[in-house]
């Protein structure tokens, strides 16, 4: 249901290798499994063809689009390339997708139309954890969107304080981090909570799940969050500039931590 970034305990040697299937036009990235990982519709590859990868696009509620293109954006897993293509090719950012299997790089040159790198465009196939931790790209990212799973797609493979704060390490001050969680798992908690730990208190959101049970949970990096007027307006120019479903994020959109259920 999700890109790759990370190996499996067993290295590199271990990870699966991309297959593609394609049905009523659209092009499925695997990993030797029929777990999805990606998706691309073959007459309109710009879009973005999976709700959890539409609405792992919820952090432009908490960045102005003015200015977007002066950004950089940073995926940590590739997946189909759907969202390095759409920073990239839409949104005109320079972009960093950082992806260890090398055949899930050259599946998406081939097949999911991945552009070769460039000024604006650098796919690293390397390690996320080892990644995300060099100093050298402390506070290199404005935009970081994080979707590790291996084949078996059962959970992320990189998912614990640590991670999460070199994530928050990653971005520059007002930047935002994008995470792929399954919201109905009973981890969904504990990773949310670790999330919460590394960004700080009222830095958080999430997306109710989608019906496949994807929950995007979003931290910003800094202490101002915009107020209900800006997101709705912000909501609204997304929805007509980008023909994104901005409104219905915004209707989903939930604090964290949530607050108790009255008794």
């Amino acid at each position: 249901m999700s890109s790759t970034g990370h190996a499996a305990k067993g290295g590199p040697a271990a990870l699966a290798p991309a297959t593609i299937s394609e049905s009523a036009g659209v092009r499925y990235l695997h990993l030797g499994t029929p777990w999805v990982q990606g998706a691309m519709r073959l007459d309109r590859p710009r879009e973005l063809e999976l709700e959890y990868v539409q609405r792992m696009m919820a952090w432009l509620l908490l960045r102005p689009l003015e200015g977007l293109s002066k950004s950089h954006a940073v995926q940590l897993g590739l997946g189909a390339a759907a969202i390095t293509r759409y920073c990239h090719g839409v949104l005109r950012m320079r972009t960093t997708a950082v992806e260890i299997n090398p055949t899930v790089i050259e599946a998406c040159r081939m097949w999911f139309r991945l552009p070769a790198n460039s000024t604006r465009l650098h796919v690293v196939q390397a390690d996320a954890a080892g990644w995300a931790a060099d100093a050298a790209h402390r506070e290199s990212a404005d935009v970081l969107c994080v979707d590790l799973y291996d084949h078996e797609a059962a959970a992320p493979v990189l998912d614990d304080e640590a991670f999460y704060a070199d994530c928050a390490g990653l971005l520059a001050e007002g930047g935002v981090m994008a995470v792929n969680l399954f919201g109905r798992d009973a981890r969904f908690e504990r990773s949310a909570r670790r999330i919460a730990a590394a960004f700080g208190p009222g830095r958080v959101t999430w997306l109710t799940p989608t019906k496949e049970g994807n929950a995007i949970v979003l931290a910003l990096k800094s202490d101002t969050v915009p107020d209900r007027s800006v997101l709705v307006a912000r909501a609204e120019n997304i929805d007509t500039r980008l023909g994104l479903p901005a409104r219905k994020w915004l209707r989903l959109l939930r604090p964290w931590p949530m607050p108790p259920v009255p008794r």
